[in-house]
């Protein structure tokens, strides 16, 4: 049964091409537009403080990722994310990098302090810092956490209220209340840049047509990982993957849902 669901949230995206407003980083902003598109989504990338307001206004749901940060970016995350909350459309964080740097680790507590983020997607040391349990960050990967991932994910939502992803070999979704495992996906995943940047493009455009933020993003990264496992049948290497990714992408249908590997903790 929950496989229909996410058939239906994917069909939804499909039926409805919801635009997703991106402030993201300039390493993978043309995937992370890329990766929209495919998913059935429409990319803006606009980060200028004098439109991010106007543009905001016909989003379905709002990215923001601080993975190559600046004070005027922050300054316009700040704008757009408040008048997002206006129209009460998700707001999705990726905290890359938080727990590397002072910089972006407060950005990153900033930023949930001043806007009501309804996602927070990162790696296990993004996630493990802004938890406040002992986490290490190696530039914007994941260098270890303490305690066991499943617990953290679901107390740090708890706490912040708000639904955590913990992003990872089983990506671990949890609202606080309710907490899945999604364990589709290929290795291959881990060894081109932006697949996380992507994950959290793929979020945005699940979560503009479903209220539902657990189901949302299980389907959203379920669908990812079942594009990486067609994906890696054919593919010769990391970049041979990656277009082969975006095919697998476009190409999935609602049916292909049925393939999720979830589990329900």
């Amino acid at each position: 049964m929950l496989q229909a669901s996410y058939s239906e949230i994917f069909s939804a995206v499909r039926k409805q091409n919801p635009l997703i407003h991106h402030i993201t980083n300039y390493v993978t902003v043309n995937d992370c537009a890329n990766i929209t598109l495919c998913t059935g989504g429409a990319p803006v990338m606009a980060h200028a403080p004098e439109e991010v307001e106007e543009m905001v206004q016909y989003a379905g749901a709002l990215v923001l990722n601080i993975g190559t940060l600046d004070s005027a970016q922050i300054d316009s995350m700040l704008l757009v994310g408040k008048a997002a909350a206006r129209r009460d459309i998700p707001i999705i964080l990726d905290p890359v990098g938080a727990g590397a740097t002072y910089f972006r680790t407060k950005t990153a507590q900033l930023l949930m302090t001043e806007l009501p983020i309804s996602i927070i997607k990162g790696n296990a040391g993004e996630i493990g810092v802004l938890a406040g349990v002992d986490a290490q960050v190696r530039g914007v990967d994941s260098a270890g956490i303490s305690g066991d991932p499943e617990s953290i994910t679901c107390e740090f939502a708890m706490r912040a209220g708000i639904t955590v992803v913990m992003s990872g070999p089983s990506d671990i979704i949890s609202d606080g209340n309710k907490t899945v495992l999604v364990e589709n996906g290929h290795p291959m995943m881990g060894v081109i840049s932006g697949t996380g940047c992507m994950a959290a493009s793929i979020t945005g455009v699940f979560n503009a047509v479903s209220k539902n933020r657990v189901e949302a993003c299980t389907a959203a990264l379920a669908a990812f990982g079942i594009a990486g496992e067609k994906a890696g049948v054919s593919a010769k290497g990391p970049g041979s993957f990656k277009v082969a990714l975006f095919d697998a992408l476009a190409n999935l249908t609602p049916d292909d849902m049925s393939y999720a590997k979830v589990r329900n903790r």
